[in-house]
C-alpha cells in the first residue's frame, strides 16, 4: 500500500513539474518578469525594519519619527473614519538612501490614444509595467520605441501589493507635505480594500478620489477647518484638478485629430500635426488659475517628452473623477461608508481578493 502511495506521489509531482516547465516555456517573458519583480520585492522586504525598532533607535532623527507617527495616524483614520480595510501595511520601514525604488512604464499607439496593455496572472491586465531596476526599464522603453510606441518612464512614490505582502513606509514618504502624505497613504490603502480585476481606470480613479477626499477629511480632523495645512492642500488639489481637466480636454482634441487623419498623410505629416497640437495644449496650461504655479503631482518635468503616453496616463487616473464625485454626493449624500459599502457590493464578483 505504501509503495503504491509513493508511486502515485511520484507521478503527481512529475506531472506538476511538467506543467510548470511547460508554462515557463510558453510564457517565458511573463515568468522572467515575475521572477524579477519577486526578487525586487523580496529585496525590499528583507531590508525593512519594524517601525517599533525605528522609533526606538536613538540615531534616527526625531523629526522623521514624527512623520512616521503621522503615517500611523493617517492609517488609523482611514480605517476608523473611512472604513478602509485593516492591514499590516506601514508597520515596517525601508530606507531608500535617497534613491528611487521603482520605475513605471506606460506606452501608447503613436496616432491613437490607445494604451499598450500587459497581462499579469491573478491581478489581471494593466496599462503600465513596473521595474525595480532602471536598466531593465530603459531596455524595455528602447524596445517599445523600436516598435513605434510613444512611451513614458516615471519614478513611483509608493505601490500596493493588494494585501498579499506588508507594504512598507518608504523613507521618501517622510518628506512629503501632510496633505500629500495623507492622500498617498489613503490611495494605497484603498487598493488594499477594493481592487477590481482588469479595470485599471476604475481602480486608479477610485483610489485618487478617495485619497483626495480622505486627505481633506484627515487634515480637517487633525488641524481644523481653518488650518493652513488644509488650505495648502485644497489649493494644490484645485490646481491639479484644473490641470487634469485641461489635459483631458486636450486628449479629446488629439483624439479628434487622429480620427480625422487622411489615409494620404505621410507619417512625417501626421507627426508634425500631432506635435504642433501637443505643444499648443501644454503651453496653454500656463494660463490656468491666472498663471499661479504650484508643484503638481503628475505634471511633467521640464525636460520630459510630452506624447500620447503622457495623455494616456492622465486618462487612466483622472477620467472618471467626476463620476465618483457625483455618485457620492447625489446618490449617497456624502455618506462615505455607505458609498464604500455600495461599491464593494456592486463589484464583489470582480474583486481580486
Amino acid at each position: 500500500m505504501w509503495l503504491k502511495i509513493k508511486r502515485l506521489l511520484k507521478y503527481f509531482f512529475l506531472v506538476v513539474a511538467i506543467l510548470v516547465a511547460a508554462f515557463i516555456m510558453l510564457n517565458f517573458d511573463a515568468a522572467l518578469y515575475g521572477f524579477r519583480q519577486a526578487k525586487g520585492q523580496m529585496k525590499v522586504i528583507f531590508n525593512t525594519r519594524p517601525v517599533a525598532e525605528v522609533m526606538a533607535d536613538r540615531s534616527f532623527p526625531d523629526s522623521l519619527k514624527k512623520r512616521i507617527e503621522l503615517i500611523q495616524e493617517i492609517k488609523q483614520f482611514a480605517i476608523d473614519s473611512l472604513g478602509l480595510n485593516q492591514s499590516k501595511n506601514y508597520t515596517t520601514f525601508y530606507n531608500q538612501h535617497g534613491k528611487p525604488i521603482l520605475w513605471v512604464i506606460t506606452a501608447s499607439e503613436p496616432f491613437a490614444l490607445k494604451a499598450k496593455k500587459w497581462h499579469f496572472p491573478i491581478v489581471g491586465t494593466f496599462s503600465y509595467k513596473g521595474y525595480f531596476e532602471k536598466q531593465l526599464a530603459d531596455t524595455e522603453i528602447t524596445e517599445l520605441k523600436k516598435e513605434g510606441f510613444d512611451t513614458q518612464l516615471n519614478e513611483v512614490s509608493a505601490w500596493s501589493t493588494l494585501g498579499y505582502l506588508k507594504d512598507p513606509i518608504l523613507s521618501s514618504m517622510l518628506y512629503y507635505s501632510d496633505g500629500r502624505l495623507a492622500a498617498l497613504i489613503i490611495h494605497e490603502l484603498t487598493h488594499g480594500t477594493l481592487f477590481v480585476k482588469d479595470n485599471l481606470e476604475f481602480n486608479e480613479n477610485l483610489a485618487d478620489f478617495i485619497g483626495d477626499y480622505g486627505a481633506i477629511r484627515f487634515l480637517t480632523y487633525k488641524y481644523g477647518k481653518d488650518a493652513q495645512e488644509l488650505k495648502d492642500y485644497e489649493f494644490s488639489k484645485k490646481y491639479n484638478d484644473a490641470y487634469s481637466r485641461h489635459l483631458l480636454n486636450g486628449a479629446k482634441k488629439l483624439d479628434s485629430l487622429y480620427n480625422g487623419f487622411s489615409k494620404n498623410l505621410s507619417k512625417e505629416q501626421k507627426t508634425s500635426l500631432k506635435s504642433g497640437l501637443i505643444q499648443r495644449i501644454i503651453s496653454s496650461a500656463d494660463t490656468l488659475m491666472h498663471g499661479t504655479l504650484k508643484p503638481l503631482r503628475r505634471k511633467a518635468k521640464p525636460n520630459a517628452q510630452i506624447n500620447n503616453a503622457y495623455f494616456v496616463g492622465f486618462m487612466t487616473y483622472q477620467s472618471k473623477q467626476n463620476q465618483f464625485e457625483e455618485e457620492f454626493r447625489v446618490k449617497y449624500n456624502k455618506n462615505f461608508k455607505l458609498y464604500l459599502k455600495y461599491l464593494k457590493e456592486k463589484y464583489s464578483g470582480s474583486l481580486v481578493f
